[in-house]
C-alpha cells in the first residue's frame, strides 16, 4: 500500500468530526469544508514527519483547531438577524433589503443516521444538541480562543491538559478561558444548552401541520403550530419578528396559493428542517428557502428561514426540476 493510500485510509474516519469542529468554530458550512480540506492538505504534507507521539486523531485536531483559529481571527462573527437588533413591530411594513454583504450564519446538514450507527446514543444526542442553531449563534459571540476552549472542553470532553497541549498554552490559561466562556454563554438569553424537545409523535404532528399549512396556504393552521412567543427570521434579510400573531400577520399575505409549493425534508443542525420550493412562471418548482425549526412540546418556538437558495447545495438538494421526485418528502 502506498503512502497516499495509507494516509487516506487512516485519516478518512475523522473527516466528519473535524467538519463538525470547524463548523462550530466558524459558523459556516462552506468555510468549514474549506478548512477541513486545508487540514488534510497540511496533514499530508507533514505525514512523513508524524512520529506518533500523540494519536493521529489528536494530531489532526491540532492542525484543524489552529486553522480554525486563524480563520476566526480574520473574519467577522456570523450572526442571525435576531443578533443584530430588536424585532420589527410592524409586519405590514416592507422588510429590509437583503444583506448578502454580511457574513450570515449558515445551516449545517444533520449527519445521516448511518454515520452514528456505531456511537453511543447518548453521545449522538449530546453532539447534535451542540450543533443547534442557538448554540452555534452563541458560540460566535465568544472570542476565537474562548470558543476553541469551550468546544474542546465542553463539547468534545477533552481534558484541560489535552486542550492546553493543542493550543500551546497552560492548563491554568485553559481553565481561565473556559470560565470566561461559560460565564458569557450563561449571560445570553438563549444559548441552546437547555433543550426541551417534543416527543417524536408530537414532532411529527407539528411537522405535518406546518407542511400542510404551507402547501395549502392555510394561515390558521400555521399559526396554531406556533407558541405565543415564537420568532421568525429570514437571513440574509435583517428584519425579524417576534410573537405568533405578528408572524401570522406578516406571513398571511405572502403565502403562495395552494399547490404552488413543494416541500422536502432537509434536517439541519440536529433540528427538523424543510426545503421549500415555489412554482415560478415557467411551471417549474425553484429553490426558495430552507426552514430550520426549533420545537418544544408546546409547539414551534423559532423559525429560521434561510432565504439564500445557495444553501440547498449543502444538503445535496436540487435547485429546480424533476430531481425533486428523488428527495425525501416530510
Amino acid at each position: 500500500m502506498g503512502a497516499i493510500e495509507e494516509f487516506t485510509r487512516l485519516t478518512a474516519p475523522y473527516r466528519n468530526e473535524l467538519l463538525g469542529l470547524c463548523y462550530r468554530m466558524v459558523g459556516s458550512a462552506h468555510d468549514a469544508e474549506d478548512i477541513v480540506q486545508e487540514t488534510y492538505l497540511r496533514a499530508w504534507r507533514s505525514y512523513g514527519t508524524f512520529t506518533g507521539r500523540s494519536s493521529l486523531r489528536t494530531w489532526l485536531y491540532r492542525i484543524a483547531t489552529n486553522a480554525c483559529l486563524r480563520a476566526a481571527e480574520q473574519a467577522a462573527r456570523r450572526p442571525l438577524p435576531s443578533g443584530l437588533g430588536a424585532p420589527s413591530d410592524d409586519p405590514a411594513a416592507p422588510t429590509g433589503p437583503r444583506r448578502p454583504d454580511l457574513p450570515w450564519l449558515q445551516p449545517f446538514p444533520t449527519p445521516p443516521p448511518m454515520s452514528d450507527a456505531t456511537r453511543d446514543p447518548a453521545e449522538v444526542i449530546a453532539d447534535r444538541a451542540t450543533l443547534r442553531l442557538a448554540m452555534i449563534t452563541a458560540l460566535q459571540v465568544l472570542p476565537p480562543r474562548q470558543r476553541a476552549v469551550l468546544i474542546l472542553r465542553d463539547v468534545l470532553a477533552w481534558r484541560a491538559a489535552e486542550v492546553a497541549e493543542q493550543l500551546g498554552t497552560t492548563v491554568a490559561s485553559v481553565n481561565s478561558l473556559l470560565q470566561r466562556a461559560r460565564t458569557q454563554l450563561n449571560d445570553l438569553p438563549h444559548s441552546g444548552l437547555e433543550i426541551a424537545e417534543p416527543a417524536e409523535a408530537r414532532q411529527r404532528e407539528l411537522l405535518r401541520r406546518y407542511v400542510t399549512a404551507f402547501e395549502t396556504s392555510d394561515i390558521d393552521t400555521l399559526t396554531q403550530t406556533l407558541v405565543h412567543e415564537a420568532t421568525f427570521e429570514m437571513p440574509p434579510i435583517s428584519t425579524w419578528f417576534a410573537g405568533r400573531e405578528v408572524i401570522a400577520r406578516f406571513l398571511a399575505p405572502r403565502l403562495p396559493a395552494a399547490g404552488q409549493v413543494r416541500i422536502v425534508r432537509a434536517d439541519a443542525n440536529g433540528q427538523p428542517g424543510l426545503a421549500l420550493y415555489h412554482r415560478h412562471q415557467d411551471g417549474a418548482f425553484h429553490a426558495h428557502a430552507l426552514h430550520v425549526l426549533t420545537m418544544s412540546p408546546a409547539g414551534i418556538e423559532r423559525i429560521v428561514a434561510f432565504m439564500d437558495p445557495s444553501v440547498f447545495a449543502l444538503f445535496d438538494l436540487p435547485q429546480t426540476g424533476p430531481a425533486l421526485d428523488r428527495v425525501r418528502r416530510p
